[in-house]
């Protein structure tokens, strides 16, 4: 079971790398929470700093608090709306850079393992192969090292941890995860060493496709 530890907001900003009528383009630091919790002392979330900045902006997506990188907030219900159901529809492209424990033989791969959540354990998922959801993630090895290595990953689903069960179902959890990654790998980094770096998809207020980009803000062990 996890150790449950006073939550601390990070002193690091929310940095907008885009902003226009339309939408706002964020990074967010690890340990920042994307929408509040339960309590007053989570109310400080990237939400509510995009709120402060931006009046009006409206969550699209979220990443786990331990994750780091771009995130997609809406200036309008109606763009809101259309966000969301791009998302739905697999007409976002997602992609991650990740530490991982070893790494896998092969260069790039499919992890096809449907997922649930685990309620014994929340906020846990596990894999079920008989009523879990579909859950899909391609991944490919940019760099290796002795006992780790560097992997892009691009979810083709957005179920929730699913590129840190899938990893660490395959043998070769995420660095630094506190939730399922065994005591070596677990303790090779001070946090997760996961990181929304690509955002890709048609603006919906000028219709052009565009992409964003967000460099690694950390090292591989």
């Amino acid at each position: 079971m996890p150790v449950h530890t006073p939550y601390i907001p990070p002193s690091d900003l929310l940095t907008f790398l885009h902003v226009d009528e339309w939408l706002i383009v964020a990074d967010k630091p690890a340990g920042l929470l994307s929408v509040p919790g339960r309590g007053p002392e989570k109310a400080d979330c990237a939400r509510s700093r995009a709120e402060e900045a931006y009046p009006g902006a409206l969550t699209v997506h979220r990443l786990d608090m331990a994750t780091s990188g771009l995130l997609l907030f809406a200036r309008t219900p109606d763009v809101q709306r259309a966000l969301s159901m791009a998302f739905e529809q697999g007409q976002i492209e997602k992609a991650y850079l990740a530490d991982v424990w070893m790494g896998p033989e092969e260069t790039s791969g499919l992890i096809d393992l449907p997922l649930i959540a685990d309620w014994p354990n929340r906020p846990r998922q596990k894999v079920d192969h008989e009523i879990g959801k579909p859950s899909q993630t391609r991944f490919e090895v940019i760099d290796r090292h002795a006992a780790t290595s560097r992997v892009k990953l691009t979810p083709l689903t957005g179920r929730s941890h699913q590129l840190r069960v899938h990893m660490a179902e395959l043998g070769h959890p995420i660095l630094g995860d506190q939730l399922y990654a065994h005591d070596v790998a677990r303790n090779m980094a001070p946090r997760l060493h996961l990181h929304a770096s690509q955002l890709s998809f048609r603006h919906p207020g000028t219709g052009e496709a565009v992409q964003f980009l967000s460099s690694c803000p950390f090292d591989i062990p």
